[in-house]
């Protein structure tokens, strides 16, 4: 009776911690809180990402705006449409207001060039961290450390809404696996980060993600990890989310057949013709399209802005001498150039200048993708035109 006693009396503990009238420490042989979530200091209401897309509902322009972004990539990718896409923005925004500036100029300018380049902003909320630091606009909005994760994911939202209202497609990093059910409805591109394309987790959510997802070579340069994600993402997979009221769900994906290969340099660069022919000989010996994207900054940049007009000038010169695999480019950018730590007051931020890597400026910006537009005008449809034949 007595072991009868204890069992039913645990159990009733373990069935009131569900119901969340949990740790009836002095009724329970062994309280749950002695052995969950002892790191845990406190569990906060995240609204749900139905409740979020209610507060930022998209407009019939904003839906339309973001199906041409993806159909004008998916068209690339699949050869039928001769252009190629520029992936060009700021590192990380972290001021909404110089981020819709930024827009706007970019919407100029693909107006400008769009018969050649279709311009995608680059729209990074979440930034991955080696160690610690500022995680980005949708962790820590305020940047005081207070992590209003709520109010962030919500201005997140607002914001892209904001950028396709202009008629800009938008790229974007997956790196929380949640959060493209608050905001992947307005995302045209996705990048999975050379710390993440080996991850399990990411190669999941990819085969589930709305839109054609470039995988960055590992930050050791490996290739390979890049073509393993591809293959993955491009299966059929099953696993643990949520669903648009929060709840936890198994979602169970169909795969994504348009991942492909984003080139960023590693321990050395790798957006020589060289580092380029080896990627196409092993996107074919995986049975894999040659579609290659180039990062014109991290390890092919050596990290320094003033390289990436190098950079994207080598690429292009490839394209001019008969490259066919190269589809798309990465441009860091913003309206200053450079970097600058975020300071206890915050009114002392530079307007318009990265808090995380270092960017061209939008002058610097101009003249590279004018530069491109005017080597590539007629080149362009000549390639997509040999290629299919």
């Amino acid at each position: 009776m007595e072991a009868k006693h204890v069992v039913n009396d645990s159990n009733k503990c373990n069935r009131g911690y569900n119901d969340q009238l949990s740790f009836q420490r002095t009724k329970c042989p062994m309280s749950v809180a002695q052995i969950e979530n002892l790191n845990i200091l406190a569990v906060d209401h995240m609204p749900s990402p139905e409740e979020i897309k209610a507060r930022v509902p998209l407009t019939d322009d904003v839906v339309t705006s973001v199906q041409a972004g993806r159909q004008a990539i998916v068209d690339i990718l699949e050869r039928r449409d001769p252009r190629l896409f520029v992936v060009v923005g700021p590192c990380s925004i972290h001021d909404p207001v110089a981020g819709v500036d930024y827009a706007k100029r970019l919407k100029k300018l693909d107006d400008e060039v769009k018969d050649t380049l279709l311009l995608v902003m680059r729209v990074y909320f979440e930034k991955p961290r080696t160690s610690t630091g500022w995680k980005g606009y949708i962790n820590d909005p305020h940047m005081n450390d207070s992590f209003r994760i709520d109010q962030g994911m919500e201005k997140a939202r607002q914001f892209l809404r904001d950028v396709a209202q202009l008629g800009l497609p938008i790229a974007t990093e997956a790196l929380d696996p949640i959060a493209p059910q608050y905001y992947g409805d307005l995302i045209s591109w996705t990048a999975i980060g050379a710390r993440t394309s080996e991850s399990q987790t990411h190669r999941e959510m990819a085969s589930g993600l709305s839109t054609p997802v470039g995988f960055k070579n590992s930050t050791d340069g490996d290739i390979a990890v890049a073509i393993n994600a591809i293959v993955s993402a491009s299966s059929p997979h099953s696993f643990l989310g949520i669903n648009d009221k929060g709840s936890s769900a198994i979602l169970r994906t169909r795969g994504n057949r348009l991942g492909h290969v984003v080139l960023r340099g590693g321990d050395r660069p790798n957006y020589d013709s060289v580092s380029v022919s080896l990627a196409e000989q092993t996107l074919a010996k995986a049975r894999l399209a040659q579609n290659i994207v180039v990062d014109c900054s991290h390890g092919n940049s050596l990290k320094k802005p003033e390289m990436q007009p190098l950079v994207m000038k080598d690429v292009i010169n490839q394209i001019r001498e008969g490259n066919t695999s190269i589809v798309g480019l990465m441009i860091e950018s913003n309206i200053n150039a450079g970097n600058q730590p975020i300071p206890a007051d915050l009114s002392r931020l530079k307007y318009g200048c990265s808090v995380t890597d270092s960017c061209v400026d939008w002058e610097t910006t101009v003249d590279m993708i004018r530069s491109a537009h005017d080597v590539l005008r007629d080149i362009l449809p000549q390639r997509n035109a040999a290629s299919s034949t």
